[in-house]
């Protein structure tokens, strides 16, 4: 009889432990400072909600993208929740690969910065929640421009912009002027050639699909960005991108850079930067045409399909996301250290503003990206510095290898377009998008 009950006792203790077994969430996500605050925070979500825990995947942005796209795309099922861009998520919720995000009254889903809802949203539902969006701005030494007598516009052009970089440059003191992704990659050097090419007037594809590279626009805008580069650049630019630039930025190597909005905050701290207190900030340049000439980008929090962990997915992206975690962030390391580019709150916060200079700029360059209407002849896709289709991985990587090889002298301006337009024929004949 004892034994009996002994096994009882066993296994209402066993039941009890997985009635109170925490929910394990594995979270995919980029290595960069935003996700790492993020992970730095965990304590505070776990407190709240003690039935779950939430276990980390740290990836370079090239891996992640890997890893993530071909787990969701065979329903792998290994993480609960991905961290994953503005190109992948209209393409992956069209294909039913992502869960809805359920926001309520208290997420305050009309805060969130029009630009980057409307990028995350299919038929009116949100299916990515934005950790912090960005566009693309000139960021550059004003001491210098004082010094040279020059005045940069709010809205500059590419050729006010060129003059100062020229009259800027002066490597026997160090300083390079103009520091410009040269890394090939579809999000490396191309996120900034293809605005180049937009405000040259220039497309990915025309309306039926036809690839345009081997075209004016296209010729006028990198033969600009290589001759530039080669009289103005920091050695081995080819090689550079977002952080390789924003370290030569830190350093006072650079006069004018053209990059990302959330390197702003970066720049203009003093633990980070030698030059926090010397800096100013303008929209992107433009050539011929102000479409395109500032891209837009935003990393965000999804629910694959595959997961069965769908109801701590939500809370977790629902924390993560919310005005109340940028309050946190605000409160552990300061207003200067929220991530951006996501809510009109922010914006509107006089904490924030104080703080952060380029605050008006920045949220100017985003809410004047539009991702339906971003070049001058009519496209037949989504995206301002990307097409939303799915070749267009492959077609951005190979250009990007060709435009770093102009960049670099290994070939010419008008080899590297050529061989790109085949390429990029090569793909889209192949997807099907014409014969």
């Amino acid at each position: 009889m004892k034994r009996f009950a002994k096994a009882g006792l066993v296994l209402a203790l066993t039941a009890a432990g997985f009635a109170h077994a925490a929910t394990e969430l594995v979270i995919a996500t980029v290595n960069n400072g935003h996700m790492i605050e993020m992970q730095k925070l965990t304590p505070f979500f776990e407190k709240a909600n003690p039935d779950i825990k939430l276990k980390w995947v740290t990836l370079e942005e090239g891996t992640l993208r890997q890893r993530v796209t071909t787990d969701i795309a065979t329903k792998g099922g290994q993480f609960d929740v991905m961290t994953i861009g503005l190109y992948e998520t209209p393409i992956w919720s069209k294909k039913g690969w992502l869960k809805p995000i359920a926001t309520d009254a208290a997420y305050d889903v009309d805060d969130l910065l029009p630009a980057i809802r409307s990028g995350l949203s299919t038929d009116g539902k949100l299916y990515a929640a934005p950790f912090y969006g960005e566009s693309s701005m000139l960021m550059y030494r004003k001491d210098l421009a004082d010094k040279l007598g020059i005045k940069i516009s709010d809205n500059p052009t590419w050729t006010e912009v060129r003059a100062f970089a020229d009259k800027a440059n002066d490597p026997k003191a160090g300083v390079y002027g103009m520091c410009l992704r040269g890394k090939p990659g579809w999000g490396d050097n191309m996120a900034f050639l293809t605005t180049l090419v937009n405000t040259n007037g220039g497309q990915w594809f025309d309306m039926k699909w036809k690839p345009q590279i081997d075209t004016k626009p296209w010729h006028d805008a990198v033969t600009f960005y290589v001759d530039m580069m080669k009289k103005d650049g920091p050695p081995g630019a080819s090689a550079n991108s977002f952080n390789e630039n924003l370290a030569l930025f830190n350093e006072g190597k650079c006069a004018a850079w053209v990059d990302a909005t959330i390197a702003a905050s970066f720049i203009s701290d003093p633990k980070q930067s030698k030059v926090a207190d010397k800096v100013a900030f303008a929209q992107a340049p433009t050539a011929s045409t102000p479409k395109g000439a500032n891209w837009l980008w935003s990393w965000n929090l999804a629910i694959p399909a595959s997961s069965s962990k769908d109801e701590a997915a939500q809370k977790f992206i629902k924390w993560a996301t919310s005005k109340d975690y940028i309050n946190l962030v605000a409160k552990e390391t300061g207003w200067a250290s929220v991530p951006t580019g996501t809510r009109k709150s922010t914006y509107a916060n006089p904490e924030f503003q104080k703080v952060a200079k380029f605050a008006e700029a920045e949220k100017k360059a985003i809410d004047t990206a539009n991702l339906t209407d971003s070049t001058l002849p009519k496209s037949p896709y989504v995206g301002v510095q990307y097409a939303a289709i799915p070749e267009f991985q492959a077609i951005g990587v190979a250009v990007g290898q060709q435009m770093s090889a102009a960049l670099s002298g290994k070939v010419t301006v008008d080899q590297a377009l050529k061989i790109s337009q085949t390429a990029a024929e090569r793909e889209m004949k192949k997807g099907g998008y014409y014969k």
